[in-house]
């Protein structure tokens, strides 16, 4: 396909995450590289700032300023959850229009891919030439096709010191710690806290994801067991934990435009956990309970720098993708291209109907049992997170009685 020229159009949507702005950034510096893109323009709260044609030029920013925005968590461009109708979507091709935005470009989830879906399907339905790519960003790292999500590396990288600074208070004050972790429908994040396991006996001991079903008898059990064995217990369980007739152990009535539970944001499951422990086990039983909640995807200083350098090159990669002309849209993903055992990253597109509305569960491989995660998967987990800290431990030399 020819070039097509005009200007492009960026709009984040979903939850935030610490590296979504470093995309945004890759957006908007690979968009000013092209003589086919003639002024960049930002979208303030996704497809609800087109829809109120509240847009930015992005164009116009400093070097210096963008650069400090993306090492920012969070959207500097403000999110939005909202699933368009068609008459909202012919809406946003009028504004489209009217500014001349032949490319578009839309960070965020399955649920965003899905809004870039219906959006695209509009714009061919009309005779609009729009070039329209869905780029990603999670923490919960379930998006199909890609092999992971930038957003992931630092959550997880997150959660694994969090929890490993909580087994050290276990370990502290001996007892039973909870720590409930971000994830409605599928256990990566979760799954990522065993990298707070730096010698054998650390915590998490008991991990608990969507993935397997949840049973009380053998939950009770598994917690007996690791205070036999260690005489404390940390547990990691996915907010979206549920026993076998799929109904979650933390029920929530509140749903968003897509249809999602909302989960996060209470400490009804580690309160629930929580309570249940201290009837079996007794009173004088030492047992906490945490939501991480929003913090595992807005930690300031908490960034993995794997995950920093993907997340841009991947915005950066959308828009070449646009420009050459190969595919009029599409979603981009990040291909694990390891060579001689070492990471790499490499970059490609999928249909965007591959994407929407979809989830990826953690596949079996990555299982170990009803309570914890593989070898293969901390082998696929490492890489995307990088250095962690080290825990000292001291020695102990017992002190002789004096004469």
């Amino acid at each position: 396909m020819s070039p097509l020229r005009g200007n492009a159009l960026i709009g984040q949507s979903g939850g935030p995450t610490a590296v979504i702005n470093q995309s945004l950034v890759g957006l908007v510096e690979e968009c000013l590289a092209h003589d086919a893109i003639e002024n960049v323009y930002g979208a303030l709260n996704g497809i609800q700032g087109v829809l109120d044609e509240r847009l930015v030029n992005l164009g116009l920013e400093e070097p210096r300023v963008l650069q400090r925005v993306a090492e920012t968590p969070c959207a500097a461009l403000g999110s939005v959850r909202r699933k368009p109708t068609l008459e909202d979507c012919e809406l946003m091709l009028q504004v489209m229009k009217a500014h001349n935005v032949r490319y578009f470009f839309y960070i965020g989830g399955n649920d965003s891919a899905e809004t870039a879906n219906l959006l695209n399907q509009a714009a061919v339905a009309s005779d609009y030439d729009l070039r329209l790519f869905h780029v990603p960003k999670t923490i919960d790292n379930d998006l199909r096709e890609t092999d992971h999500c930038p957003g992931y590396g630092s959550a997880a990288k997150f959660v694994a010191q969090a929890v490993a600074g909580d087994d050290e208070d276990n370990r502290s004050l001996p007892g039973v710690k909870v720590d409930v972790i971000m994830g409605r429908n599928a256990g990566w994040l979760t799954a990522a806290t065993a990298l707070a396991r730096g010698a054998p006996g650390e915590g998490p001991h008991l991990i608990y994801v969507p993935e397997v079903n949840f049973e009380w008898e053998a939950f009770l059990g598994d917690v007996s067991d690791a205070l036999e064995q260690h005489g404390r217990c940390v547990v990691a369980a996915s907010e979206g934990i549920h026993n076998a007739a799929g109904e979650l152990i933390a029920q929530s009535v509140e749903k968003d435009e897509f249809g999602n539970a909302q989960l996060s944001g209470s400490g009804t499951l580690g309160d629930i956990l929580s309570q249940r422990v201290k009837a079996a086990f007794g009173k004088d039983l030492r047992v906490r309970a945490d939501t991480f909640g929003y913090l595992q995807r807005s930690f300031f200083g908490c960034v993995s720098e794997q995950d920093a350098t993907e997340a841009r090159a991947v915005g950066q990669f959308a828009v070449r993708a646009a420009v050459s002309g190969e595919r009029p849209h599409g979603s981009a993903i990040i291909e694990r291209c390891d060579e001689d055992g070492q990471y790499r990253p490499g970059y490609a597109c999928v249909d965007l109907d591959k994407v929407a509305r979809h989830t990826k569960d953690l596949p079996g491989e990555f299982l170990d049992g009803t309570h914890d995660v593989s070898e293969a998967f901390l082998d696929y987990v490492r890489p995307l997170v990088g250095p962690l800290p080290v825990a000292g431990r001291l020695a102990c030399y017992p002190v002789p009685r004096s004469q």
